[in-house]
């Protein structure tokens, strides 16, 4: 698993490339479209990844990580703060011009990009990846959480505007659903089992795969291998149901009308509260 997910800093800059076009090509209505990140549009969203690159920019080239945020106390308190910094950022944003806005995303994207690849992947993170509830992370994790923000945020415009085949691919999408699901033995910390229980992640189709998420020495594994072990329950996640979720831009009870699930279905129903995404 870890070896897919170092190659994620390879694919930043096709996975802009995409954007680009897709943005070039948008309606001046397009632009105004609601997406599934509630109450913001389509420019809102590519404001908001203009955002992410001039921070990376920022912190990693400059070393400037701006003003010290506040005593941060719990998750929610860091969620608080987050949604805080986001806002403010996008409201203040919205007067730009969308040529502009283009340029300044095509332009930074290149640095954003380049920043990524500089960084050494086998040193501590800046920033830890705390839905996966670590404290300390590596830059590998941390660059593979970076491409999960960039694959979601451009499907939520890609959806707003019904142009979501292109990162639809194995290539671009497998790395983004398996670090995705590095979150599970987060989510499931609190269900006790007994060592050599197993449960059966499938995300199907061609672009997916299959997951292992068993319990071992009293803790909760993934590996995309198979233990050995027979799996008490079977959770399938079509692709499309599967990013939505796991970005919470739909409800478990939304994506349980498509998400197949056999044998023990009370612990196979814990995989769909799992929210890969700092929210």
């Amino acid at each position: 698993m870890v070896e897919t997910m170092r190659t994620t800093v390879e694919l930043f800059p096709k996975l802009d490339s995409f954007f680009i076009q897709v943005l070039k090509s948008l309606t001046e209505d397009d632009w105004k479209k609601r997406t599934l990140a509630k109450q913001w549009t389509v420019k809102d969203i590519a404001l908001h990844l203009l955002d992410g690159n001039f921070r990376v920019i920022s912190m990693y080239r400059d070393g400037f990580f701006g003003e010290a945020p506040p005593a941060i106390n719990s998750y929610q308190d860091l969620i608080n703060y987050l949604n805080e910094l986001n806002g403010s950022w996008v409201k203040a944003t919205r007067r730009m011009s969308t040529p502009l806005l283009i340029e300044l995303l095509e332009s930074s994207g290149k640095e954003y990009s380049k920043q990524m690849a500089a960084l050494d992947p086998d040193a501590d993170a800046v920033f830890s990846v705390s839905w996966a509830g670590e404290d300390v992370s590596k830059n590998w994790f941390h660059i593979a959480r970076e491409y999960t923000e960039k694959f979601h945020h451009q499907m939520q415009i890609r959806e707003a505007v019904s142009k979501t085949d292109a990162l639809m691919t194995r290539e671009l999408f497998y790395p983004f659903i398996q670090t995705m699901l590095m979150g599970l033995p987060h989510t499931y910390r609190n269900i006790d089992s007994t060592d050599g229980t197993c449960i059966e992640i499938e995300v199907s189709s061609s672009i997916g795969g299959l997951w292992f998420l068993s319990r071992k020495a009293g803790r909760w594994e993934l590996t995309d291998t198979s233990p050995g072990l027979e799996a008490i329950a079977h959770v399938s996640f079509p692709p499309a149901v599967a990013w939505k979720l796991f970005t919470k831009g739909i409800t478990a009870a939304e994506a349980l009308k498509e998400v197949k699930i056999t044998g023990n279905t009370e612990i196979g129903n814990v995989a769909l509260n799992m929210i890969s995404v700092m929210a």
